[in-house]
């Protein structure tokens, strides 16, 4: 006896919804992963602005999609924000692998650098999200430091080796440095004032030649004679 049309049907439907699921498990659809894009995108300038206007209501808008396809991707606040967080670390490292073949190693570390301050400026639009996730020795912080480290390293080697900045300052000492300017201006319009000290700063680092022919002139020059008793 044959099974009922009902039944064969019913189990067709069932099979094709089960193929389904498998395919959607095993890869993401196109339009899912663009639309995950375009949140992260638009979390991104959302939060560098900062101010009460950095609601995930404004980030859904900016990228063109209803807050149930953010809450789809990213179920909390913090999923979203580790998630664009996460990105820009990712950014900055890919950044530093195309600088190392700038010609101008300084000024490759200089525009890191520069780059570096957008990376600050969305950070502190989700700080207050953020403190719990990135406090010393989590995940998430070691994840960055590590990666920042690596990536401000090899430009600031390169450059060291060129001869056109001093060697005895290491990737953490610069690092600190470069996050106390951004930390130290709170005010509006403070990407403007930091941006100025890292030029300072980059400067400052480079190798003056005029002193280090002068140093080594000193290690030419005789010991002056002890006046005689």
């Amino acid at each position: 006896m044959q099974p009922a049309r009902v039944q064969s049907n019913q189990f067709v439907i069932y099979s094709v919804r089960m193929d389904d699921h498998t395919d959607q498990t095993r890869k993401p659809r196109a339009d899912a992963v663009r639309n995950r894009e375009r949140v992260l995108e638009a979390a991104k300038a959302v939060f560098n602005a900062g101010g009460p206007e950095a609601s995930l209501e404004a980030v859904a808008k900016r990228a063109g999609v209803g807050i149930g396809t953010l809450y789809r991707h990213f179920p909390t606040r913090e999923d979203l924000f580790e998630a664009v967080y996460r990105r820009e670390v990712e950014q900055l490292s890919e950044l530093a692998e195309q600088l190392k073949s700038a010609r101008d190693p300084v000024d490759a570390l200089r525009r890191w650098l520069r780059s570096g301050v957008e990376f600050v400026a969305t950070k502190k639009g989700m700080v207050a999200a953020l403190a719990l996730a990135v406090q010393s020795g989590s995940e998430l912080h070691a994840f960055s430091f590590e990666r920042l480290t690596k990536a401000i390293g090899s430009l600031l080697d390169r450059a060291a080796a060129a001869g056109a900045m001093r060697a005895d300052i290491s990737p953490e000492d610069l690092l600190r440095a470069f996050f106390g300017m951004c930390y130290m201006h709170d005010q509006p319009g403070w990407q403007s004032s930091v941006l100025r000290m890292l030029d300072v700063f980059v400067d400052g680092l480079r190798v003056q030649h005029g002193a280090k022919a002068k140093s080594r002139t000193a290690k030419r020059a005789k010991p002056a004679l002890k006046p005689k008793r």
